[in-house]
């Protein structure tokens, strides 16, 4: 991974409202890791948040082109699920820093 995407990564979650809502599709996805379908409706963490629709939709774009989150359209409901390996990347290169502490 390059500094310009690990930029975008952390730019991404900088925003509050936008790690909020990060943190509550992980732990969604976290809740139905072990099932056969592990991904998370966004109808059912809207209601956990005050943000509204549109702003919501511009915080999904955000984490989905920084590479957090995939999203997906099933019928009218829109699932997001957490980008396992961006993550593991991420983790890894922090991980790397501190040993080099």
């Amino acid at each position: 991974m390059d500094t310009k995407q690990l930029s975008k990564i952390f730019k991404a979650l900088s925003n509050p409202n936008r790690l909020e809502l990060y943190l509550e599709i992980v732990k969604e996805y976290e809740a139905t890791y072990e099932t056969e379908c592990s991904e998370c409706f966004i109808t059912d963490i809207i209601g956990n948040l005050k943000i509204g629709a549109p702003t919501i939709s511009h915080h999904l774009k955000e984490l989905t082109n920084a590479g957090l989150i995939e999203t997906e359209r099933k019928g009218k409901f829109l699932v997001a699920s957490v980008n396992d390996e961006t993550v593991d990347e991420v983790l890894k290169i922090l991980s790397l820093q501190s040993r080099n502490r």
